[in-house]
């Protein structure tokens, strides 16, 4: 089954489409992208299913994402390539404009370091950060992968 047609599965046809909102927000975007993300195709012998919850390919879910990333002005090649890029948290701006280039911003200020070495750019309204007592050694970040028991 293609994209833009009907499907003939019986849950559809009972409830029907999921209905694109009429304003969209930020919260509508990064939903529609991570329902059509996570609600891709899988092949299978009889066809192609949604890898999330088997039903026929494309599921109400990921029909509804693709109505929402079209409203929201993404064209059918930029939103199979988020699919295939895999990550249900990409960040599509809002509102997203297709000119290509973003407006210029204004430039960032450069802050002095306090060794007296090359100063570092930092972003508008930021502070930059600076460590009483610094020996100038690296400092490892905290572990980011959360610490799971081990099945025994």
């Amino acid at each position: 089954m293609r994209v833009g047609e009907q499907s003939t599965d019986p849950i559809d046809q009972i409830l029907g489409e999921v209905p694109v909102p009429a304003p969209l927000t930020p919260e509508d975007v990064r939903l529609a992208v991570r329902a059509v993300v996570v609600h891709a195709a899988e092949e299978w012998p009889a066809g192609p299913k949604c890898r999330n919850d088997g039903a026929a390919y494309p599921c109400r879910l990921h029909r509804w994402g693709r109505r929402v990333l079209k409203t929201h002005g993404l064209n059918e090649r930029q939103i199979d390539a988020l699919v295939r890029h895999g990550n249900p948290f990409v960040h599509v701006p809002f509102p997203f404009v297709l000119t290509g280039r973003a407006p210029a911003r204004p430039s960032a200020p450069v802050t002095p370091s306090p060794r007296g070495q090359a100063g570092r750019v930092v972003a508008p309204g930021v502070r930059p950060a600076i460590r009483p007592g610094g020996t100038g050694r690296p400092v490892a970040p905290p572990a980011t992968t959360p610490r799971w028991p081990r099945a025994s």
